[in-house]
């Protein structure tokens, strides 16, 4: 386990994402906030008042939370670039889908740059969305390397990861990630995402350190992808090798740049989880009635590694964010 921390996470201070990205969400069909459910026996185990689990096993018609973040980046990508245009992205899983399914509503053709770690299965749903298919036999960032190098012309990158000279996208999808946040409401004393390139996390630290509300906040991925934990250890943007892990969604070699410098001011907790953790925490979480995959369960697996490092009392209300289905 490696673990970072940051006692003066809970003071910075940032502005909120903007306001019209809940009403774009609520116009979509088949918009409806996904559960919190409390899960007591965890609660129970980890000596907390609740355990609450935002689960986002079903979000706009797909099995993750993606949909979100793609979708407002599709909606204001395209107000900027009218016209016939491919939409182009590389992936782990999910947001690959969610950017095909949106190019199928839209009537636009998508292709989906995946690393050749990545499932037959999540290959094949991403195809069945109707996507032009490219397995990149390397790495996640050799995907996203290979899907920016073909986004030309009318070819738009809809990529949920920033660098030096791409950062409005991903920073709109950061954005759209907000919905998720706001739709919790409870006053919660711990908040737990899972890292990948930290967009998601970067959307909780700039949820809870824009309102009212200011609560402690867990980061957790892979040990064999911690590029963010490893980042913030080194208070620089490090690049870290990755192979195969359980936890196929946050498999990421590179943080993103806009993430970054967020997760170092606000973000109070990183710690690195193993995939036996992560699938235990899969089949607690079944247990309980709620589908979750490794990548989303992983929040699960760093609650209870952090556990007698975090300020939690017999009355303290922990969130967990489960981004996907089974």
């Amino acid at each position: 386990m490696r673990w970072y921390d940051n006692p003066a996470a809970r003071a910075w201070r940032t502005t909120p994402a903007p306001a019209e990205v809940l009403a774009f969400h609520q116009s979509l069909p088949g918009y409806r906030p996904t559960p919190l459910t409390p899960v007591p026996s965890l609660a129970a185990e980890l000596g907390v008042g609740r355990v609450l689990v935002k689960d986002e096993s079903q979000r706009l018609g797909l099995p993750a939370f993606k949909a979100l973040g793609a979708w407002w980046a599709i909606h204001r990508t395209l107000q900027d670039h009218p016209g016939p245009v491919e939409l182009v992205t590389a992936t782990d899983g999910n947001h690959g889908r969610a950017v095909a399914r949106r190019a199928a509503m839209l009537g636009l053709p998508s292709h989906v740059f995946i690393p050749d770690v990545v499932s037959d299965a999540a290959i094949d749903a991403i195809r069945s969305e109707g996507a032009t298919v490219t397995v990149v036999p390397d790495s996640y960032d050799a995907a996203v390397a290979e899907a920016a190098s073909y986004a030309v012309d009318d070819r738009l990158l809809i990529q949920d990861s920033a660098w030096p000279g791409y950062e409005v996208v991903p920073q709109h999808i950061v954005d759209g990630y907000s919905t998720l946040f706001r739709e919790i409401d409870v006053q919660p004393d711990l908040v737990v995402v899972p890292m990948g390139v930290g967009s998601i996390a970067q959307a909780a630290v700039t949820h809870y350190r824009s309102g009212s509300s200011a609560p402690a906040l867990l980061g957790v991925e892979p040990a064999t992808a911690s590029c963010v934990t490893t980042s913030l250890l080194a208070g620089e943007l490090v690049t870290v090798p990755t192979g195969k892990t359980v936890m196929a969604g946050l498999n990421c070699g590179t943080a993103s740049t806009l993430a970054l410098p967020v997760l170092r001011s606000g973000l109070d907790y990183s710690v690195t989880v193993e995939d036996d953790d992560a699938l235990r925490a899969v089949d607690d979480l079944h247990a309980a009635g709620i589908s979750s995959g490794p990548s989303g369960a992983a929040t699960l697996a760093g609650l209870r590694a952090a556990r007698n490092r975090l300020h939690l009392t017999p009355n303290s209300t922990v969130i967990l964010i489960s981004t996907e289905a089974a």
